[in-house]
């Protein structure tokens, strides 16, 4: 019974031990896109280079999403992922349902990098990660497809701005120096 008991301590332990040191970034559980699995983003991502992303279907920046898949089947291998969070922050351009939106994305762009929620990311009401993400980069974001990048300790390092496509020199060597 003791032996039970110790064993039992001692995953209690290592796992509040994992969360504490879980980056402030990374703390936090997300719904897979028309889905009902929570992912734990420290427990899943921790460890890679993370391009986190505000998307829109209906955006003049929604052809992003060709590029942003490039990247990620370019360097999953490496350690990238790329994850997505479409917003309908921003001139209502995804206005669809999770369903809809996961519809969109497969069938047009062939997106297999992990799609989560929809997401509020603006100021006045953005969701705890954008909040943490806005606060730790001095910016939220200014329209669909704004770009966080987190090195693999989950530390932020580089705030991109949707006029930068996935594809520029200035984000590729970004990522690339990380992994």
């Amino acid at each position: 019974m003791i032996r039970i008991l110790f064993i039992g301590l001692m995953v209690l332990a290592a796992q509040v031990s994992a969360e504490s040191n879980c980056p402030e970034t990374l703390n936090f559980n997300k719904r897979q896109l028309a889905g009902e699995k929570q992912i734990n983003l420290c427990t899943a991502y921790l460890g890679q280079v993370v391009l986190i992303v505000n998307s829109a279907s209906k955006c003049g920046f929604t052809p992003q999403y060709e590029g942003l898949e490039k990247l990620y089947r370019e360097y999953q291998e490496q350690g990238l992922v790329v994850l997505g969070f479409p917003s309908n922050d921003f001139g209502a351009q995804e206005p669809g349902s999770e369903k809809q939106i996961q519809s969109f994305c497969r069938n047009t762009y062939s997106i297999e990098f992990p799609m989560f929620e929809k997401t509020r990311v603006r100021k006045d009401n953005a969701d705890p990660l954008y909040e943490v993400l806005a606060r730790k980069a001095g910016e939220y974001p200014a329209w669909n497809f704004h770009k966080y990048l987190l090195n693999r300790e989950g530390e932020l390092v580089g705030s991109f701005p949707s006029r930068i496509k996935p594809q520029s020199q200035e984000l590729v060597n970004a990522i690339k120096d990380l992994l």
